[in-house]
């Protein structure tokens, strides 16, 4: 099937411990609309697993991506992959149609963030360092469909604490104020990470807040059909903008 120019490439960016198949049901739907598609791994995740996680080498990752989608993409990032789209996004603004940032409006350090990478390195402890406990919890929090799908590219059990560390230096806010184009802040309605999302929508020269309901911080797999409206309806604004 031949691809209009005018629908935006949209590229995909995964969660810390995901990976690229976190996003299957919306590469389907996207596909289907017409639109080129294409999710990648993060360092440390999925088909990368043994390579190690650093701010340089993720924002690699999603150049390559966006190469490969012909240059210019709208940036789609849940979670850790949100806050790096947010980078990459103020560093390449020739290269970001539009911005997605998902479940990540909080600002990466402090007390959250030390709160998590403490809960990492006990986790990280077990004997099966918390892999149990990962798909467990997959398992109980999402739809059957979501937890097969965040599963199946494996569990980057390693990348926490050295995933969070490197997001710690991250300057979210200053990236928004510094990216001219569209940003939509799509937060899951019961999200934990929605704290500083005034000040993240602030921040922004053309923000919008989008709210999913019912959805926890993994919106996309907590609710994917409305996650992957919300993309629908995002994509065919680009795509008419450009």
């Amino acid at each position: 099937m031949e691809i209009p120019e005018s629908r935006v490439p949209i590229l995909l960016v995964h969660g810390i411990r995901a990976s690229a198949t976190m996003w299957r049901y919306q590469e389907k739907k996207l596909r289907a609309a017409g639109h080129r598609v294409l999710a990648i791994d993060l360092p440390g995740h999925g088909q990368r697993m043994t390579e190690p996680f650093t701010v340089p080498a993720a924002l690699a990752a999603i150049d390559d991506g966006v190469a490969a989608l012909g240059g210019s993409v709208l940036l789609v990032g849940l979670s850790l992959g949100g806050y790096y789209a947010v980078a990459y996004a103020a560093e390449h603004p020739d290269r970001v149609a539009g911005l997605i940032a998902a479940g990540c409006s909080a600002v990466p350090r402090g007390a959250l963030l030390e709160g998590y990478r403490l809960l990492a390195r006990m986790i990280h402890r077990l004997p099966d360092r918390g892999l149990w406990l990962h798909e467990g919890l997959a398992r109980l929090l999402l739809p059957a469909a979501g937890a097969r799908d965040v599963l199946a590219g494996g569990a980057a059990l390693d990348v926490m604490d050295s995933g969070l560390q490197a997001t710690s230096t991250l300057t979210p806010l200053a990236s928004l104020a510094a990216y001219p184009g569209p940003v939509w802040l799509v937060n899951g309605a019961l999200d934990h990470f929605r704290l500083d999302e005034r000040r993240f929508l602030s921040a922004c020269r053309n923000g919008t807040v989008v709210v999913v309901p019912g959805a926890t911080h993994l919106s996309s797999l907590a609710q994917p059909e409305r996650f992957t409206a919300i993309l629908l309806g995002v994509a065919g604004q680009v795509s008419r903008a450009n």
